[in-house]
């Protein structure tokens, strides 16, 4: 398995601050370390080798299904967690990040991050002498997406590189998971945003050079979804975004992922939602609680997925 940062102490530590901190087998190791986690607790089977560990949750942004499924994971391997609003941190009254990040790691076994900044989460992890997890910045989501390639994989199988994805919507933190994701695992990934909207790109660059032409990026998303396997959307306005909400109402209204789009995927298609979902503006009511969406076992998953993950980065003896 891939390690990622060095930090200063000279340590190897198992971050996990992006997709692309993880080569292939380490992704799909920990995608079917959470599909035997999940399996083992629906069948009754506890598993708790963290007892005496503590985890620390250190969050700007609120969240319900981050915060709730990273807590509760924590719990099922028989661990603790400190949860720590960053509004009741030092940090607000100028502490140094570095100055956190190595007073915490005398007191914690493993830190997930919350904000809006890269920065901040590569910056705490070049300083932490434990495992620091991005839980979501404004330029990545590299959790989620584990969570949500551990649902397609659910439902069509492992041979990832046979599935067309589809990506309907802002080029925002998602996206770039998934492109990064696409360039490690196989899949073809094809992004449909409006003008002005696409992903960052030196992200985009970056993961066609290592995937070839299986990235395609377009304006267009019919174009995207026809014959996909797996249509993604997510929130027209993320976290920070919230005065653009009207102008970004308009600039993707054609983005909507409706019945009439949905009919140009396969037939047994699924559709992927992050969640929270703003009924009726990214996506209709009818396809959120209809019969090709996967979105409520995509949110189970990520407790499970958050399982594998902690199991992973403190190096916790598997059973």
């Amino acid at each position: 398995m891939t390690t990622s940062t060095i930090t200063g102490h000279g340590e190897t530590l198992r971050h996990y601050l992006q997709v692309s901190d993880l080569d292939r087998d380490t992704l799909l190791n920990l995608i079917d370390r959470a599909i035997k986690l999940k399996n083992n607790q629906k069948a009754g089977r506890p598993y708790r080798p963290a007892i005496g560990r503590i985890l620390g949750l250190m969050f700007e942004k609120p969240s319900t299904r981050t915060r709730i499924s990273f807590e509760a994971a924590m719990y099922h391997l028989g661990g603790n967690v400190v949860f720590m609003p960053s509004r009741d941190l030092q940090l607000k009254r100028g502490e140094p990040l570095k100055d956190t990040a190595r007073v915490l790691s005398r007191y914690l076994d493993c830190l997930v991050v919350r904000t809006y900044g890269q920065e901040i989460v590569d910056e705490l992890a070049r300083w932490s002498s434990i495992p620091v997890i991005n839980g979501l910045t404004d330029e990545h989501h590299p959790c989620q997406i584990l969570s949500d390639i551990m649902t397609v994989v659910e439902y069509k199988g492992r041979n990832l590189e046979d599935l067309k994805i589809a990506w309907i919507g802002d080029g925002n933190n998602m996206a770039h998971s998934w492109i990064q994701a696409a360039a490690r695992m196989g899949f073809s990934l094809y992004l449909a945003c409006p003008r002005g909207f696409e992903p960052d790109a030196a992200i985009l660059k970056k993961a066609r050079d290592e995937a070839g032409d299986r990235i395609h990026v377009s304006n267009n998303p019919e174009e995207a979804v026809d014959l996909a396997d797996v249509v993604n959307t997510d929130v027209w306005a993320s976290m920070g975004q919230e005065g653009e909400a009207d102008s970004r109402r308009e600039a993707f209204r054609a983005f909507q992922l409706n019945a009439g789009l949905l009919s140009r995927a396969k037939a047994d298609a699924i559709v992927l939602h992050c969640l929270p979902a703003h009924r009726d503006e990214e996506i209709t009511e009818e396809v959120l609680e209809g019969p090709q969406s996967a979105a409520w076992d995509q949110a189970e998953n990520k407790m499970h997925i958050h399982r594998s993950i902690l199991e992973w980065a403190m190096e916790l003896q598997e059973d």
